[in-house]
């Protein structure tokens, strides 16, 4: 049995080094995980779900353990089912988010997508409420979201007003798809690190998918990417030193020992900590527990506290896409594992950006969210350089093999990215003529239309 991590005290920061290094896995053991977010609302009058009340998401919570899940609670309040490798967990706004168990093929992180989403319908009918997937809230203004019952929310909440203008907006208003993926050692992880956090801007065109706010178009094809400019600038965007020489498990231990903390959670209970240090934490200095050092769990929980568009735990998680319709949802993992899974595509993915430099990443980082598929990417549009991409990684699940029972390798999930590249209409794109024709300027059809 593995010790509790709660109970392991951290003396130095070789420890928090080799916590990463764990992460290692041969290739025969790398897994695919696949985490997404939903806006759940009233069918009667699509306001989001409170977390009390016939309609709330805690009688989703409580509804959905007739599956086999089992409640997570906190003060004695469901916040999050659990089974063994995964989790149905809260959004600060309500948002239900699955994270899903790490699996080997993407046969079997689509099965487990469609699973999840066929138990939320009926759970989600029995209650007169509805889930769609979009990359931002499309009617509701941020007053009118609830916040859920989450102590560490509260705690983020005061903190997010001191550190930009739109870090209420991602906590309450935003939805994305996630993709986590394995590393073979530290060169591979720092490799997959820079192709993956390069091509984030890729899979923003591809998931564009969040294009109004309050009701209205908002100039954006991506405007959940948008927000995560102005939210925190010390734990968001593109990490410039993961490009640089000496790029490694350390150097990233040295990142986050650099950003503030959130909170130590003590007995159950959390102690605001926001804006602390945890070097001083490593030193027995954090003023909210002084002579107190951080145990191997504390640590975990900082990890989760940086939002940058690819972000490092025990696995690289690739963050950089709207949440999306049920249609696409199985696309992502599958385009990244064609891209990091083979070495050669991997390499060949790094020689389309290793040229670029830092402002060239911060340009597409800027202008992706709004332009998507015609944003320029050298001397070409993204759409044309999204079609090189999404060649290479079907490519690689081509050459990974996996075939499903009817004898189909990983490619099919490729497929509604290729449409989106051929027909150059992202979500955002073919919501935004709907709203302009057939809908006639009412936002409202956006949750009949693309309801899960």
């Amino acid at each position: 049995m593995k010790p509790d991590p709660a109970t392991i005290t951290i003396a130095d920061k070789r420890q928090l080094v080799e916590n990463l290094e764990q992460g290692c896995k041969p290739r025969h053991q790398w897994r695919i995980g696949t985490e997404h977010e939903k806006f759940g609302y009233r069918l009667d009058d699509l306001r989001p779900l409170a977390y009390e009340g016939e309609q709330g998401i805690r009688a989703m919570l409580e509804g959905l353990q007739r599956f086999g899940w089992e409640p997570v609670l906190e003060h004695g309040l469901p916040i999050a089912l659990a089974r063994e490798g995964c989790s149905i967990t809260l959004e600060p706004g309500g948002q239900l988010e699955l994270s899903g168990e790490m699996l080997e093929t993407v046969h079997e992180t689509c099965s487990e997508v469609h699973t999840h989403l066929d138990q939320v319908q009926q759970v989600a009918r029995e209650l007169s409420v509805g889930f769609i997937g979009m990359g931002f809230q499309p009617k509701w203004k941020r007053e009118d979201i609830p916040w859920m019952p989450k102590e560490r929310y509260k705690i983020m909440r005061r903190y997010m007003q001191t550190v930009g203008s739109l870090g209420l907006d991602m906590m309450t208003r935003t939805c994305t798809v996630q993709t986590n993926l394995d590393f073979e050692s530290e060169a591979d992880m720092v490799r997959k690190f820079r192709v993956s956090l390069a091509l984030q801007p890729v899979a923003t065109a591809l998931f564009a998918n969040s294009p109004f706010t309050e009701g209205q178009p908002n100039s954006f094809m991506s405007y959940r990417s948008h927000v995560w400019t102005d939210t925190d600038p010390d734990r968001t965007g593109v990490l410039p030193f993961v490009f640089e020489d000496g790029m490694s498990f350390e150097r990233y231990v040295e990142y986050m020992l650099d950003v503030p903390m959130y909170f130590v959670m003590r007995n159950g209970d959390y102690i605001d900590a926001a804006g602390q240090s945890f070097r001083d934490f490593l030193a027995g200095k954090l003023p909210v527990l002084p002579g107190e050092h951080p145990t191997l769990k504390d640590w975990a929980d900082h990890l989760t506290t940086v939002f940058p568009e690819v972000r490092l735990k025990t696995f690289l998680e690739m963050r950089g896409a709207d949440g999306g319709p049920w249609s696409i949802l199985c696309a992502l993992p599958a385009l990244w594992v064609g891209l990091l899974y083979d070495s050669e595509v991997l390499d060949a993915a790094w020689d389309l950006v290793r040229d670029w430099d830092m402002a060239e990443h911060e340009r597409l980082r800027r202008e992706v969210p709004r332009q998507a598929l015609k944003a320029k990417v050298a001397q070409a549009t993204m759409r044309e350089f999204a079609l090189e991409v999404l060649k290479l990684s079907e490519t690689g699940l081509r050459r990974r093999a996996r075939l499903d029972s009817q004898g189909r390798d990983e490619t099919i999930y490729l497929g509604p990215l290729f449409e989106i590249v051929e027909s150059g209409r992202s979500p955002a794109l073919e919501k935004l003529e709907r709203f302009q024709g057939p809908w006639a300027g009412d936002i409202d059809r956006a949750f009949a239309d693309y309801s899960y």
